[in-house]
């Protein structure tokens, strides 16, 4: 008489995405995040002045990287002094080349001027700037069109985001780590310089440290904002360490005799990972709020780059341009609660008592 075959169970992150799946507001925020990362990734090709691809003296050319990195276009447009005028120059300098064009014709680093496209006007600046056809959220006080600069500001605001939070995760982590699971005098002295950390105020910290670099920037600010925001990540990694350290599996791998970084990482580390990517998650809107913060005091990305905070620095002077200050913020406040509706999400698939409460 044969036995029927026993179902594997579903593993701790099977069963945390299972119920994660079922909380549709956290859901729905991840795929805000998933739609705001495939922004950052097509900004060139949704709005620009450059080709995404074109034909040239019969070489294929990607014009659009330049937004990505000044050194990536090809230096043949600059011996034949395109000067950041494409549209004309292709048709002027080789009858025939061809081009594929950016959704929205638009520069997030300059203003569009008038013939640039044929038959088509010079963005206008200032309060003649408001949304219309031409100019779908309107200009700035220079006449740089809004949505391309809210576009190409996407790729900065995930990137201080994920980058900073990475390097906070890697200090808090590693120094969690070990304080939970050597204690003694190496718990003592890591907790102590954890309090000290929280004791100083972070945006008055990074401002000094950004005020002593001579020319800082945005890759500056996120080592900042990471090497300022690991401790709560430190605080949680210690406790799951101190918890789990005496635990069965670990006095198992010790008898065989693996090295402790073996038993950090391979064994106790897995286990412990739940409870930490709660405060990654918060961390990632934290960072991108005080990136915001920083640019609006004039401390943020060096011009030209385009961030969600420097457009509302810019209404500053002008506050009859409500655009300025309506559509970057409703772009902070949406990328922040999607950040933060993950974050709880995550909180409650994870947690057995905030899991069953929800029931």
């Amino acid at each position: 008489m044969s036995s029927a075959p026993r179902s594997r169970s579903a593993g701790f992150w099977a069963q945390a995405w299972s119920q994660f799946r079922q909380r549709r507001l956290a859901m729905t925020a991840l795929g805000m995040v998933g739609l705001l990362a495939l922004v950052a990734l097509l900004a060139p090709a949704i709005a620009g002045t450059r080709p995404i691809v074109c034909r040239y003296k019969g070489q294929l050319y990607f014009p659009c990287l330049y937004y990505f990195n000044p050194a990536w276009e090809n230096p043949v447009f600059a011996r034949d002094r395109f000067r950041q005028r494409y549209p004309r120059n292709l048709r002027e300098k080789d009858a025939q080349s061809w081009a594929i064009w950016p959704l929205v014709f638009q520069d997030p680093f300059r203003r569009v001027a008038e013939n640039e496209w044929e038959d088509r006007p010079g963005n206008p600046a200032g309060m003649e700037g408001k949304p219309s056809s031409m100019n779908l959220l309107g200009t700035n006080s220079e006449g740089i069109d809004v949505f391309a600069q809210l576009v190409h500001g996407t790729t900065i605001a995930l990137l201080v985001g994920f980058v900073s939070m990475g390097i906070a995760s890697l200090i808090g982590i590693s120094l969690g780590a070990i304080a939970g699971y050597v204690g003694g005098w190496a718990d003592l002295c890591l907790s102590r310089l954890i309090e000290v950390v929280l004791c100083i105020p972070p945006l008055a910290l990074i401002l000094a440290v950004l005020s002593i670099l001579e020319k800082p920037t945005i890759w500056h600010m996120m080592a900042v904002i990471g090497c300022t925001g690991w401790t709560t990540i430190a605080r949680l990694t210690r406790a799951e360490f101190l918890k789990l350290r005496d635990a069965d599996f670990v006095l198992a791998a010790r008898a065989m005799g693996f090295g402790w970084p073996r038993i950090i990482f391979r064994h106790i580390l897995p286990n412990a990972l739940a409870p930490v990517l709660v405060p990654i998650t918060f961390g990632i809107a934290s960072a991108i709020l005080t990136e915001s913060s920083l640019s609006f005091l004039g401390f943020g990305a060096p011009p030209p780059n385009p961030s969600w905070g420097t457009l509302l620095n810019s209404a500053r002077s002008n506050m009859g341009m409500w655009w300025l200050i309506v559509f970057p913020g409703a772009a902070i406040f949406t990328a922040v609660l999607c950040y933060n509706l993950i974050g709880e999400g995550l909180q409650e698939a994870i947690d057995p008592r905030l899991r069953d409460a929800g029931k």
